[in-house]
């Protein structure tokens, strides 16, 4: 195992493991009860961290989480949902309306 990276947060992390597993990059998240410690412990040993299960899979997920952080490109186009018709703006990856999450053929 591999540790990939520590999260400002608990949410934060949250959703970069969510990221990494629609992606099919095993992790795990570790720390995610430790916030409690802080004081007892120093708190940069309490910050959340994902670990990766594989680390060939290193390259991507960093590249994962790089485009989290920066989220869509400026002026990227909105997408309509197969299933619903809703128009959805870029940053959205599942529908609002009928909760069927995005395919890259969405686009």
């Amino acid at each position: 195992m591999l540790k990939l990276v520590s999260a400002p947060n608990l949410l934060i992390a949250q959703h970069w493991m969510n990221i990494l597993e629609t992606a099919g990059v095993p992790c795990e998240l570790h720390n995610r009860y430790l916030s409690g410690a802080m004081g007892e412990i120093p708190a940069e040993q309490c910050a959340p961290e994902i670990w990766l299960v594989d680390e060939r899979d290193e390259t991507l997920a960093l590249r994962l989480i790089d485009e989290a952080k920066s989220g869509p490109p400026a002026g990227a186009p909105s997408w309509r949902c197969p299933r619903c018709g809703e128009t959805l703006e870029a940053q959205f990856t599942v529908c609002w309306q009928c909760g069927r999450e995005r395919d890259v053929r969405d686009e």
